[in-house]
């Protein structure tokens, strides 16, 4: 599998955006909304890398250490991940409304992995 993404929540959208545009470097590659919140991915020069910030439009605060959202993985074969996590045990949630395009396993301390069908 490759890192796909980290995801944070923030606060401010557009000062965030700043942040890591003007200060890190990374640029703007996709902007979405979906549900209450927007999403905005960010990357390296290279797109080796992405930030995706997340904008919950709900009016909820975020300390330091309750912000991070979750990790994200590419797979050539979703299925077989699937199968994997099932053969384990392991809790996992199918993206909807299409359930091919990604799953959430929970990692043993309850943080979030997504796993993104590659393509």
């Amino acid at each position: 599998m490759k890192l796909a993404h980290t995801m944070i929540r923030v606060r401010d959208v557009e000062a965030s955006v700043e942040f890591y545009s003007d200060f890190l470097g990374l640029r703007e590659v996709r902007r979405s909304e979906i549900n209450d919140a927007t999403l905005v991915f960010l990357a390296d020069v290279d797109a080796h890398y992405y930030v995706e910030l997340t904008y919950n439009h709900d009016g909820r605060d975020y300390e330091p250490g309750n912000q991070f959202g979750h990790l994200a993985f590419t797979t050539d074969d979703l299925e077989a991940v699937v199968r994997d996590a099932e053969s384990r045990g392991w809790w996992y949630r199918r993206s909807q409304p299409d359930p091919g395009r990604y799953i959430f396993v929970r990692d043993p301390d309850g943080y979030d992995i997504e796993i993104l069908q590659a393509g």
